[in-house]
């Protein structure tokens, strides 16, 4: 990931604390800039990663989610997010009142209602409230 294009991120997730990033990958360069800043970052994963310092992380699945883990987040992110993770993410930040937003694989849609923010070299996608 560009270095334009990280902060771009940073900065449009900036305005929520604490945040959690779900499937936080080999792509901790978001989540060590949200810190860097002073956020709370929790991240997750199916396994095991590791995490920059002041990041959190715990080992969870989006699909069956330990809730507690996203309970007091004032927004959820995903990078990279794959359309079958859409809803499942979508769903969670509902449950637990919580902003959702994320990027896509290149080409694939959004597979629930969003606003779209263009980035340099990203797009981010708010998950809105609107139906599925």
């Amino acid at each position: 990931m560009q270095d334009a294009t990280r902060t771009a991120l940073c900065d449009a997730l900036s305005g929520y604390d604490p945040l959690v990033e779900v499937g936080i990958g080999h792509r901790p360069g978001v989540a060590a800039g949200l810190a860097e800043r002073g956020k709370g970052v929790t991240a997750t994963d199916v396994v095991e990663r590791p995490v920059p310092e002041g990041v959190r992380f715990l080992r969870d699945d989006v699909t069956e989610p330990r809730t507690e883990i996203y309970a007091d987040a004032a927004a959820l992110y995903a990078l990279n997010a794959p359309p079958e993770l859409h809803r499942p993410i979508r769903d969670l930040g509902r449950s637990v009142d919580a902003a959702v937003l994320f990027t896509t694989l290149g080409g694939d849609p959004p597979t629930v209602p969003v606003e779209t923010h263009t980035l340099p070299g990203e797009t981010l996608y708010v998950a809105t409230e609107g139906p599925g």
